[in-house]
């Protein structure tokens, strides 16, 4: 009874603590994605937390020019309304001044300096009278404070994927992580094998050489990286900044996890196999062939997943290994130079990052059951 109540127990601990970890990475995520499809106005003054309630929030308008008054009765008359489309809000209060939003409220009568009249009223209509004929050519303008249901949009994600070069930027992303997912497996896989199971002088020696480039910073040795390309490539005449020298940098920065995560693997397959196999007069390559690939498919995958993702999101490799070129730039260097020009808006910023997760998520939704299986392998042993 006593060992039922404890495996009970560390039941629901193992449910709690899987939970806290699924809380942990989805109400972020969440609010990202709440975020990227708010309004400007209101994501600015409120966090996404209050999406679903009404907001208060100080903002300017600006009444037309002096060109669209109308003379009705004697007097001269510039009418509009506050809010786009209408009916998106309530005016509380309204003012002439960026310092006094809050001087008049709503539909009271306020004074301007060229012996004009100014209107709110709470549904956003403005009507600007005068005596005389109007002569401001920019337009009045008006600064209010209002009270904004929730609005939601997708008006974020249109301005960013209108945004001149990001489908050159796509496929950019697409050139440089497919052939640097692919090729740092293939090698590995080979490395993997002839560490786990052939034997030849100084394997015990690579095998740690390889623990050992695990804990190298990237920011340590990309720099002497990048020299040594331009050194081989200016000898042998290869121009710098192409797709060949990223493809190899990450290439290097990917292998030494990758061979370890594949040795691991391949090392707990079972022996019985190998020996069977070189009875019946398989050779290595053989073996690795028909035998160890199919057999490490799951951990293939697994890595498969972490590369993809680690080479898409990447910048810092992308601008060092292909640099700053308008035609050359990756996704993520594209969005980066997008939010310089554009400031600090955080609606740019929110759609971005879920426009650069979208490739991420269908691999990985692809291959899920793979990186589960190379998880779980060797877990559990007959």
């Amino acid at each position: 009874m006593a060992a039922a109540g404890a495996r009970k127990s560390g039941g629901l601990a193992t449910h709690l603590l899987v939970a806290l970890f699924v809380v942990v990475w989805t109400v972020p995520t969440l609010g990202l994605f709440i975020s990227s499809i708010r309004d400007k106005d209101q994501l600015s003054v409120s966090g996404w937390w209050t999406a679903l309630t009404t907001s208060e929030s100080n903002l300017t308008g600006r009444a037309p020019p002096a060109s669209a008054q109308v003379e009705t009765d004697g007097r001269f008359v510039i009418s509009g309304n506050l809010f786009e489309g209408g009916g998106r809000g309530t005016v509380l209060s309204f003012g002439t001044r960026v310092q006094a939003p809050n001087e008049f409220p709503a539909g009271q009568t306020a004074p301007l300096q060229d012996g004009s009249q100014l209107t709110v009223d709470a549904d956003g209509t403005f009507v600007i009278a005068s005596d005389k004929a109007l002569e401001n050519t920019r337009g009045q303008r008006i600064f209010y404070r209002a009270a904004l249901p929730p609005r939601f949009t997708l008006d974020n994600y249109r301005e960013v994927l209108s945004s001149a070069g990001i489908g050159q930027s796509f496929i950019n992303s697409l050139t440089v992580t497919i052939p640097a997912t692919i090729i740092p497996i293939l090698i590995a896989a080979y490395a993997a094998y002839a560490l786990a199971w052939m034997r030849f002088p100084g394997r015990a020696l690579l095998l740690s050489l390889v623990v050992g480039l695990l804990v190298v910073p990237l920011q340590m040795s990309l720099i002497p990286l990048l020299r040594l390309y331009n050194e081989i490539g200016m000898f042998f005449g290869v121009p710098a900044k192409t797709y060949v020298g990223i493809w190899i940098a990450h290439t290097a920065f990917g292998l030494p996890l990758a061979i370890y995560l594949l040795r691991n693997y391949i090392a707990g397959l079972p022996r019985e196999i190998m020996e069977s196999a070189r009875i019946d007069g398989a050779s290595d390559f053989d073996i690795f062939v028909r035998i160890v690939l199919p057999l490490s498919l799951p951990a293939l995958a697994s890595f498969s997943i972490f590369q993809f993702l680690w080479v898409w999101n990447d910048l810092l490799v992308a601008i060092v290994f292909l640099g700053a070129q308008n035609d050359q730039l990756v996704l993520t260097a594209r969005l980066v130079n997008l939010l310089g020009s554009r400031g600090s808006n955080w609606e740019i910023l929110t759609a971005s990052a879920f426009i650069t997760i979208l490739v991420p998520v269908i691999v990985f939704l692809s291959l899920q059951r793979f990186l589960i299986r190379g998880m779980l392998s060797g877990s559990v042993k007959g």
